[in-house]
């Protein structure tokens, strides 16, 4: 991490239409007054296009996780090594008294640690559907 930490506080929704100014779209993505982060730390599911009811369950649980979270109050941005990532999102690790949310819902099993790529949350449910 780099030294570069924000420290704010701010009063969020949930996303929905336009325009989106402080709200929070899934358990890993927000808008902070006009401008989109993504959690730089964990991938959570997707709530826009789950692959699997699973998916989509568990990516409601995340996102009202990380709404109740960024609620809770003051909160730092810190940025890594990488400003913005290829879709234009500012990429950061969010913190709240020291201790990172993205660690917290991994911790609660909302999310997941950032490999690089995305994972499939249906991958292991579709295997399982099959043994039975």
């Amino acid at each position: 991490m780099h030294a570069l930490a924000l420290t704010l506080a701010a009063a969020f929704t949930l996303c929905s239409g336009s325009p989106r100014i402080t709200c929070v779209v899934d358990g890993d993505t927000f808008w902070l007054h006009g401008e989109k982060v993504r959690i730089a730390d964990i991938n959570a599911p997707e709530t826009g296009r789950p692959g699997c009811a699973f998916e989509a369950e568990l990516g409601e649980k995340a996102k009202l996780r990380l709404l109740a979270l960024l609620n809770a109050g003051r909160f730092e941005l810190e940025r890594g090594s990488r400003d913005r990532d290829r879709y234009g999102r500012l990429l950061r690790t969010v913190t709240q008294r020291g201790r990172s949310l993205g660690a917290v819902l991994v911790a609660e099993g909302l999310a997941e640690p950032w490999r690089g790529r995305r994972s499939d949350w249906c991958a292991g449910r579709r295997e399982a559907s099959i043994v039975r």
